[in-house]
């Protein structure tokens, strides 16, 4: 049985690496994703998913999306003053464990809701935009998320396939200098213009212009085919993601993850000094302690 379980856990990942156009440069590369490691519940979202399989998902299969789409000049005007404020931001501590790399390059965030009621600091920062994403049950989290101009972000696979992501963009550059890349397909924001996504497909954006970007950035919850699969994806998605919360200021949420994140953080610091100092070493290292995982796992 938990040899089963073994090669079923490759085939996902497997399945994973392999699925779309682009990917990692190697296996072993996705083999220590973290998308890897959600690959069997995402083979499971995929399987049941009532929305198309596609880098992009067209809007009309989300018609409650529209009200955002009406009303983007209220959170672009919302957003606009938390910018003024400095109140889109990196993280101060180590509590973000879901965007922690990005904020490397620049990008900002502030949250509005994730996997949970709203943020109290959005909640009075941005009553608005609040009223406005309570009346559509499927928006599991949103931020206001900024990438700056000569910002860009890696390429990499968001870990759950239980949600699809929503962009609308609220201040941009209208440039296509100015674009995210979803397995190997473009696409540009615009003011005002939206577009659905599955952010477990590999992507990246970069910002080659010299003005900001700000955008709406909302997790969708994926419409699944059965009553029963979207119940199984909704509660276990709001378990795990809701232990990713991070707080905009001291009130807010941190979820158990990032409770711990800063700790476990300082076993990352020690890691890229080893990578720093040899990288035979780090693989080395990283690798008998993945195959020791398994083992204590899977071999009793």
């Amino acid at each position: 049985m938990r040899w089963a379980l073994l090669i079923g856990f490759l085939l996902c990942a497997v399945y994973t690496h392999f699925r779309g156009k682009a990917r990692h440069g190697s296996f072993f590369r996705q083999l220590g994703d973290h998308s890897t490691f959600m690959a069997p519940l995402n083979g499971f979202a995929y399987l049941f998913s009532k929305v198309p399989n596609t880098p992009y998902i067209e809007t009309k299969h989300f018609p409650e999306l529209a009200l955002l789409k009406s009303e983007w000049r209220v959170f672009r005007e919302e957003a606009l003053a938390l910018q003024a404020a400095s109140r889109i931001q990196a993280a101060e501590q180590y509590n973000d464990i879901g965007f922690n790399s990005f904020f490397r390059t620049g990008w900002k965030r502030f949250y509005l809701k994730w996997y949970d009621n709203p943020h109290p600091s959005a909640a009075a920062l941005c009553p608005r935009t609040i009223e406005i994403l309570q009346r559509i049950p499927s928006i599991k989290a949103a931020m206001f998320a900024m990438l700056p101009a000569n910002g860009a972000l890696n390429p990499h696979r968001d870990p759950f396939a239980g949600s699809l992501r929503y962009h609308l963009g609220l201040v941009t550059p209208n440039d296509d200098r100015c674009a995210i890349v979803v397995d190997e397909i473009a696409y540009s924001w615009r003011d005002g213009k939206d577009v659905v996504f599955d952010e477990t497909y590999l992507h990246y954006a970069a910002n080659k212009t010299q003005q900001d970007r700000i955008i709406l950035f909302c997790d969708i919850e994926r419409p699944m085919k059965y009553r029963w699969a979207q119940s199984i994806m909704s509660g276990i998605g709001d378990l795990l993601m809701r232990a990713a919360a991070s707080p905009n200021e001291t009130g807010d949420r941190t979820g158990g993850l990032n409770c711990a994140f800063r700790h476990v953080y300082s076993v990352r610091l020690a890691a890229k000094r080893l990578k720093a100092w040899n990288r035979t070493a780090y693989y080395i290292v990283k690798w008998v302690l993945f195959g020791a995982i398994a083992l204590a796992i899977f071999w009793r």
